[in-house]
């Protein structure tokens, strides 16, 4: 029982950075973002801060639509950023570090750039096998160009993913000790 009280009064003291700089994103996210584009923007909560990513349905519109329904789920709260590689990119959306929500999604392969701050789908072997799980662009990735559906951006908080624990180069990117989402929302539902 003490073990028990212990870990959440730290679990408690690790958040309140998180709602410090959360109170102050949430300002920032009221100026970058006008009100009729904030159905279309994800926050992310993490431990560091807030993450902002600017959605594009006109690239992607079944997996746009697919990341609204979890948010909207609660889906994404508490999972881990389970594979995380340096210089490449952050990636999350499993309960279990593999497999995703069980609905999979067609390739929409687009245009968007492949530049830092990118929001991707992930997949298996087939292209179309699309879940859940989707990464974010560290650096200029050219080379998945073709690869992936790019669905969003970050528009604010890029200093939030840089902070993301880096998993083990000779795991491909896996995290031990992994850092979770604390809340992903839809901005207009704040």
């Amino acid at each position: 029982m003490i073990t028990r009280i212990v870990l959440l009064a730290l679990a408690l003291l690790a958040a309140l950075p998180a709602y410090a700089a959360s109170t102050d994103a949430k300002t920032t996210a009221k100026q970058l973002v006008a009100p009729s584009d904030k159905k279309d923007v994800v926050f992310i909560d993490m431990k560091y801060g807030r993450i902002l990513i600017k959605m594009h349905p006109e690239l992607a519109p079944k997996h746009v639509e697919r990341i609204k329904q979890l948010v909207s789920q609660g889906f994404y709260n508490g999972l881990p950023w389970f594979r995380v590689i340096k210089g490449f990119m952050a990636q999350t959306g499993s309960p279990y570090g593999g497999g995703g929500s069980g609905q999979t999604i067609p390739a929409e392969i687009n245009a968007g750039p492949t530049k830092r701050g990118g929001v991707f789908m992930s997949h298996g072997k087939d292209i179309n096998s699309g879940d859940s799980q989707f990464f974010i662009l560290f650096a200029d990735s050219p080379h998945i160009k073709g690869n992936f559906t790019y669905w969003g951006e970050v528009i604010s908080g890029m200093d939030v993913v840089d902070q993301i624990r880096k998993g083990n180069e000779g795991n491909n990117g896996a995290v031990d000790i992994a850092d979770r989402i604390l809340k992903m929302g839809l901005l207009s539902s704040e």
